[in-house]
């Protein structure tokens, strides 16, 4: 069995003031019109999956308006049994996520349990935004299937934080401080950059047979990952930047800079794709991201389509539908603003299908649709 969501319930999270509903195990309809609270619904799913928002990264501004906290509660249904599960944040107090009542000591230990990937319009930061953005999505990817990267990552965070806090609290910095720390970004940051760059070479054939897929054009795209890191070691590193890092008072080298490159028939994505070949690129990436979390994990994660067929082409909805209804994923929850849309897009697959209608603080559910027996 998959893991699945049978239950969400909300309490003063975004526009959400109270919420409840009862999840299907796999289709699962968010429909109404723009601004009723359908994508904070799945916000509120990445929350119970990952401790966080997919959006906001501070917590405090996913509090309802007026208000000082909110809580995120769901029942997980997984192969070794069913998890009550509960994220609760409040002003001046730290976050607290539990499971079964018991409250984690870390948010990392967590994170990978529950595998969610979310499809959205906001994605094509990933392809306008700067690095940090796409380090952020490679990082938040591979740290859900493996727990040690996502150690050995935080690690080198706390030592860059202190690495560059005696930067630019010591002016002219004897080396000989810093070492500890040059020591610790060396061990952590060899170790992240190899886990990278091992995934990135899965993640690649991957992203390129889903891209073919959707388009059935002779477009060719590539996905490059870039580090100092694949030239040099990160002592190498570190000791050539040393003057730089002095004068800038932070550390201008390591995996902190790294970065992966969109392209398409040799060119930059960002400069030379059609808006319509970008969001085909954000999709298969996504699409790619599903596959090797299934592989990696052995469990189909949660899948997230937040209003993609919107202002979709034909051949890419037909897509995305033919590998809804082959079985490819488990539980899915799709927002869109047009239900008779999704009604018709969706009819005539062997899937049980169930719509939620949102109007501004009410939530309908209908009955299932297109239901099938399973054994």
């Amino acid at each position: 069995m998959d893991v699945r969501l049978t239950h969400l319930s909300l309490l003063q999270f975004r526009n959400h003031r109270e919420a409840a509903l009862d999840l299907g195990p796999q289709v699962n309809c968010f429909t109404g019109p723009n601004g009723t609270g359908k994508t904070n619904l799945l916000d509120a799913v990445h929350y119970l999956s990952l401790c966080k928002s997919y959006f906001e990264p501070q917590d405090m501004h996913n509090v309802l308006h007026g208000e000082e906290w909110f809580m995120v509660k769901g029942t997980m249904e997984a192969p070794d049994g069913t998890d009550t599960l509960s994220c609760s944040v409040r002003a001046g107090r730290r976050k607290v996520f539990t499971r079964n009542h018991k409250e984690y000591g870390r948010l990392a230990d967590h994170v990978g349990r529950y595998p969610v990937v979310m499809i959205t319009p906001y994605d094509s930061q990933l392809v306008l935004e700067g690095s940090e953005v796409r380090r952020r999505f490679l990082d938040g990817l591979i740290a859900q299937f493996d727990r040690d990267y996502l150690e050995q990552l935080m690690r080198y965070n706390r030592a860059l934080a202190q690495r560059n806090l005696l930067l630019k609290q010591m002016d002219g910095t004897p080396r000989a401080l810093v070492e500890p720390w040059d020591e610790q970004l060396s061990t952590h940051g060899e170790a992240v950059h190899a886990v990278r760059k091992a995934f990135m070479a899965e993640l690649v054939p991957l992203l390129q047979e889903h891209y073919r897929g959707i388009t059935s054009g002779p477009e060719e795209v590539a996905l490059e990952y870039r580090s100092e890191l694949l030239a040099d070691g990160m002592r190498t590193i570190l000791d050539r930047q040393w003057p730089r890092d002095v004068q800038a008072q932070h550390t201008t080298g390591g995996i902190h800079k790294d970065d992966l490159l969109f392209g398409i028939n040799g060119r930059p994505l960002r400069k030379f794709g059609s808006q319509g070949q970008q969001k085909t690129f954000l999709i298969a990436l996504k699409l790619a991201q599903f596959d090797l979390t299934a592989r990696r994990t052995g469990t189909k994660p949660l899948l997230l389509l937040d209003d993609i067929f919107d202002k979709i082409d034909p051949q890419r909805m037909r897509h995305l539908l033919g590998l809804l209804g082959g079985g490819r994923f488990g539980q899915v929850i799709i927002t869109d603003t047009d239900a008779a849309r999704l009604h018709k897009a969706l009819e005539g697959l062997e899937l049980d299908t169930r719509f939620f209608h949102l109007d501004h603080g009410r939530i309908s559910a209908d009955r299932p649709q297109h239901t099938v027996q399973h054994a």
